[in-house]
């Protein structure tokens, strides 16, 4: 195993990690539903799936 030849102080250690941030996810409003979701993801509402404002899946119509 390799082994540190120095410790690491904590400025240093600090300076490495200063870029990870955490990014609230952009969220896209479905202009046939009005539903809110995540940008490239289909999404449930009342029965359906929807992708890009079109029915992809249609749950009621395989029940009946």
């Amino acid at each position: 195993m390799a082994h540190p030849k120095r410790k690491i102080s904590k400025t240093r250690r600090d300076k490495r990690r200063t870029h990870y941030k955490a990014v609230a996810p952009q969220v896209a409003v479905d202009p046939t539903t009005g539903e809110a979701h995540l940008y490239h993801r289909a999404h449930w509402n009342e029965g359906k799936l929807y992708y890009r404002g079109q029915v992809v899946i249609d749950a009621t119509e395989a029940e009946a």
